[in-house]
Protein backbone atom coordinates (compact mmCIF):
# COMPACT_ATOMS: atom_id res chain seq x y z
CA UNK A 1 0.00 0.00 0.00
CA UNK A 2 3.04 2.35 0.98
CA UNK A 3 4.51 1.77 -2.86
CA UNK A 4 1.19 2.71 -4.30
CA UNK A 5 1.50 5.61 -2.45
CA UNK A 6 4.88 6.76 -3.06
CA UNK A 7 4.25 5.92 -7.02
CA UNK A 8 1.03 8.36 -7.04
CA UNK A 9 2.84 10.81 -5.67
CA UNK A 10 5.74 10.42 -7.67
CA UNK A 11 3.13 10.97 -11.25
CA UNK A 12 1.34 14.20 -9.07
CA UNK A 13 5.13 15.60 -8.96
CA UNK A 14 5.97 14.56 -12.72
CA UNK A 15 3.01 16.12 -13.73
CA UNK A 16 2.80 19.57 -11.84
CA UNK A 17 5.15 21.46 -13.92
CA UNK A 18 3.76 20.04 -17.25
CA UNK A 19 0.13 21.35 -15.93
CA UNK A 20 1.28 24.63 -14.99
CA UNK A 21 2.70 25.59 -18.01
CA UNK A 22 0.28 24.54 -19.87
CA UNK A 23 -2.21 26.19 -17.66
CA UNK A 24 -1.00 29.74 -18.61
CA UNK A 25 2.04 30.43 -19.96
CA UNK A 26 2.11 33.87 -18.05
CA UNK A 27 4.80 34.35 -15.37
CA UNK A 28 3.63 35.27 -12.38
CA UNK A 29 5.60 37.77 -9.80
CA UNK A 30 6.48 35.95 -7.17
CA UNK A 31 6.73 38.80 -4.32
CA UNK A 32 5.87 42.36 -4.50
CA UNK A 33 2.81 44.11 -6.51
CA UNK A 34 3.12 45.35 -9.90
CA UNK A 35 4.88 48.33 -8.98
CA UNK A 36 7.90 46.29 -7.22
CA UNK A 37 10.97 45.52 -9.13
CA UNK A 38 12.84 42.91 -7.35
CA UNK A 39 16.65 43.15 -6.95
CA UNK A 40 18.86 40.16 -6.61
CA UNK A 41 20.30 39.60 -3.47
CA UNK A 42 23.77 41.94 -2.88
CA UNK A 43 26.73 41.26 -1.16
CA UNK A 44 30.17 41.81 0.03
CA UNK A 45 32.99 41.04 2.25
CA UNK A 46 33.83 42.67 5.74
CA UNK A 47 35.69 41.67 8.67
CA UNK A 48 34.80 39.66 11.46
CA UNK A 49 35.39 40.77 15.64
CA UNK A 50 38.90 40.39 15.46
CA UNK A 51 40.10 40.93 11.81
CA UNK A 52 41.32 37.43 11.53
CA UNK A 53 38.59 36.47 8.94
CA UNK A 54 36.15 37.47 6.67
CA UNK A 55 32.27 38.23 6.89
CA UNK A 56 29.93 38.30 4.19
CA UNK A 57 27.41 41.24 4.31
CA UNK A 58 24.13 40.75 2.52
CA UNK A 59 21.04 42.96 1.25
CA UNK A 60 18.04 42.46 0.09
CA UNK A 61 16.13 44.79 -1.65
CA UNK A 62 14.02 46.30 -4.19
CA UNK A 63 12.31 49.16 -6.26
CA UNK A 64 8.66 50.27 -5.73
CA UNK A 65 7.78 52.09 -8.74
CA UNK A 66 4.38 53.53 -9.28
CA UNK A 67 5.07 55.04 -12.72
CA UNK A 68 4.95 52.53 -15.47
CA UNK A 69 7.22 54.53 -17.70
CA UNK A 70 9.75 54.99 -15.09
CA UNK A 71 9.57 51.14 -14.16
CA UNK A 72 9.90 49.66 -17.72
CA UNK A 73 12.84 51.74 -18.11
CA UNK A 74 14.49 50.72 -14.96
CA UNK A 75 13.82 47.05 -15.88
CA UNK A 76 15.69 47.73 -19.02
CA UNK A 77 18.83 49.15 -17.34
CA UNK A 78 18.24 46.92 -14.30
CA UNK A 79 21.87 45.20 -14.71
CA UNK A 80 23.29 49.01 -14.28
CA UNK A 81 21.19 49.31 -10.99
CA UNK A 82 22.29 45.78 -9.38
CA UNK A 83 25.77 46.90 -10.40
CA UNK A 84 25.67 50.28 -8.94
CA UNK A 85 24.18 48.50 -5.67
CA UNK A 86 26.55 46.15 -5.61
CA UNK A 87 29.10 48.90 -5.43
CA UNK A 88 27.77 50.85 -2.76
CA UNK A 89 27.47 47.59 -0.37
CA UNK A 90 31.41 46.86 -1.30
CA UNK A 91 32.19 50.52 -0.14
CA UNK A 92 29.71 50.10 2.92
CA UNK A 93 31.24 47.15 3.56
CA UNK A 94 34.67 47.52 3.32
CA UNK A 95 34.95 50.61 6.09
CA UNK A 96 32.55 48.80 8.52
CA UNK A 97 34.51 47.49 11.48
CA UNK A 98 34.75 43.96 12.35
CA UNK A 99 31.86 43.19 15.01
CA UNK A 100 29.95 46.55 14.24
CA UNK A 101 26.05 46.45 13.15
CA UNK A 102 25.35 47.71 10.18
CA UNK A 103 23.22 50.73 9.55
CA UNK A 104 20.39 50.05 7.34
CA UNK A 105 19.07 53.43 6.79
CA UNK A 106 22.53 54.72 5.99
CA UNK A 107 22.19 51.84 3.26
CA UNK A 108 19.03 52.46 1.71
CA UNK A 109 20.27 56.09 1.88
CA UNK A 110 22.84 55.48 0.05
CA UNK A 111 21.30 52.78 -2.57
CA UNK A 112 18.66 55.42 -3.11
CA UNK A 113 21.31 57.89 -4.28
CA UNK A 114 22.70 55.30 -6.25
CA UNK A 115 18.81 54.62 -8.10
CA UNK A 116 17.81 58.05 -9.04
CA UNK A 117 21.56 58.69 -10.30
CA UNK A 118 21.20 55.67 -12.72
CA UNK A 119 17.03 56.15 -13.46
CA UNK A 120 18.34 59.96 -14.40
CA UNK A 121 15.48 61.19 -11.95
CA UNK A 122 13.51 60.63 -8.70
CA UNK A 123 10.12 58.06 -8.83
CA UNK A 124 11.94 55.16 -7.74
CA UNK A 125 11.93 54.02 -4.01
CA UNK A 126 14.26 51.79 -2.74
CA UNK A 127 12.96 49.03 -0.32
CA UNK A 128 14.76 47.16 1.90
CA UNK A 129 14.03 44.20 3.08
CA UNK A 130 17.45 42.57 5.23
CA UNK A 131 20.00 43.39 6.00
CA UNK A 132 22.49 40.50 7.94
CA UNK A 133 26.42 40.21 8.31
CA UNK A 134 27.33 36.40 8.85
Amino acid sequence: MRRRQLLALAAFAALSPAVAAASGGVEKKKTGGESYLPIQTLTAYTTRPGGSRRGVLTVDCGLDIPDAGLRERAELVLPRIRAAFVQVVQVYAGGLPGGAPPNPDFIALNLQRSADQVLGRKGARVLIGAVIVN
